[in-house]
């Protein structure tokens, strides 16, 4: 699996610039854009500081926060942790222990386009944090070694702590439709199909 985090050797704009729209409105910075760019679909959850910093960004397929943990160790004062979850509201990306990691290193907060919990953590605390949905369902903790199967009829993918017994299910499977087949063009068909 890829796991794709934003290089942060790109240099930050200064200090004053950034603290200078700490007291702008996002409604009066949206007007000065032609009205175009803006999250969509997100919601505060926090208590209610202001978010003001650069992005960190990062992108991760839904329902894994592999890639959130890495940056977690990457982040730094003055980051906003913007995370590209494919607005999957399913199982959600950050919780209480994250969001602690994240302060301790002093990042700026959260934005989301996905899932959180421990939502009640994120209230009572000015830490930002903006995102799509809650949900009491945790990340994926698989993560790479994922083995992945694709062909004519879609992609699926599973664990390799399970993939020996997985495979021994398959092939028996194929062995008893493959019967299955045979008895149909024999002529000797007897139903067993839609009983196993």
């Amino acid at each position: 699996m890829t796991i794709t985090i934003a290089a942060n050797s790109v240099p930050k704009p200064p200090a004053e610039i950034i603290e200078g729209f700490r007291g702008a409105p996002t409604s009066v910075i949206s007007d000065n854009l032609a009205r175009l760019p803006g999250a969509v679909g997100l919601k505060p959850y926090h208590r209610g500081a202001k978010l003001v910093g650069t992005a960190f960004t990062v992108r991760t397929r839904p329902g894994d926060n592999l890639a959130i943990h890495r940056a977690l160790e990457l982040v730094g004062p003055g980051d906003v942790i913007v995370v590209d979850g494919g607005g999957d509201e399913t199982r959600a990306l950050v919780g209480e222990i994250m969001k602690n990691i994240a302060q301790w290193r002093k990042a700026e907060g959260y934005v989301i386009d996905g899932a959180i919990r421990d939502v009640a953590a994120f209230a009572a605390d000015d830490f930002p944090c903006y995102a799509r949905a809650v949900i009491h369902r945790g990340p994926y903790k698989n993560g790479p070694g994922d083995i992945v199967v694709g062909d004519e009829d879609g992609v699926v993918s599973f664990p390799a702590a399970g993939a020996a017994a997985l495979l021994e299910a398959v092939r028996a499977q194929v062995a008893r439709e493959e019967e299955t087949m045979k008895a149909i063009r024999e002529g000797r068909y007897q139903g067993s199909y839609g009983k196993s």
